[in-house]
């Protein structure tokens, strides 16, 4: 297969996945260009964090392709996807998972300690985002001194922190409720368009998912749709929780 469009940042195509025979991912294609919020939705197991760890090169699909620019990560060693992700990417799991003996700060700086930036530059930028989420009085606090909407606003922090090209995001407010869930999305959203930041979404909520530019649905590892990373609502506008 050629190399996809220069205005695709991140994309996958044809992918499918069936561990042990079972399809979880069946031919599926999307795209997201530089600074686009995509969002992936669809009712639980419908393939979802399986198409988000194809795309971070967590996971191999058995068949397809996935590039991030004109880097074909399925073609990648494993030390060389991590080194990818290392890299280019921040990840947002739908459940905290922190460094138990790091402080707060110190959780939020990891990827950026990682890959070798400075520590006082990296305490600098997690301080800056752990600020942002009102966690700054918390920064020496280590994880089970939080409460776990605080833990799971950390790891957003830390994710957001590193200034990724793509950030991955699976059911990332899966864990918050009212006005947490909205600041969240509005930081999220705020960085993203700020940093032109590429973010892959997958939500089962309504809110979740209106923060994005376009919307793709799977069901049952297939997407739904006239095409391939085709919007819902055609012209949507941005929410009111965009910035």
């Amino acid at each position: 297969m050629a190399v996809p469009p220069d205005n695709d940042l991140l994309r996958a195509v044809g992918l499918r996945h069936a561990p042990q025979g079972f399809p979880v991912l069946t031919d599926v294609t999307l795209g997201a260009s530089t600074g686009e919020i995509l969002a992936v939705t669809g009712p639980r197991a419908a393939g979802k964090t399986t198409l988000l760890r194809c795309l971070s090169g967590q996971l191999v699909p058995d068949e397809g392709e996935v590039w991030f620019a004109d880097m074909p990560v399925h073609n990648l060693t494993a030390s060389q996807r991590e080194r990818f992700r290392r890299e280019h990417l921040g990840w947002i799991d739908s459940e905290p998972h922190l460094v138990p003996e790091l402080s707060a700060w110190e959780n939020a700086a990891l990827p950026l300690l990682l890959r070798g930036t400075p520590r006082r530059t990296a305490k600098s930028a997690a301080l800056e985002w752990l600020d942002r989420f009102d966690l700054g009085a918390l920064a020496g606090e280590r994880p089970h001194a939080l409460a776990y909407s605080q833990r799971q606003q950390l790891c957003v922090a830390r994710a957001i922190a590193m200034e990724p090209a793509a950030l991955l995001a699976d059911e990332p407010t899966a864990a918050l409720r009212g006005p947490e869930r909205a600041h969240v999305l509005r930081t999220l959203v705020s960085a993203a368009r700020s940093n032109d930041i590429t973010v892959v979404i997958a939500a089962t909520d309504e809110e979740t998912a209106s923060v994005a530019d376009r919307t793709l649905r799977l069901y049952d590892g297939r997407t739904d749709g006239d095409g391939p990373g085709s919007p819902e609502q055609e012209g949507r506008e941005e929410c009111s929780l965009s910035v």
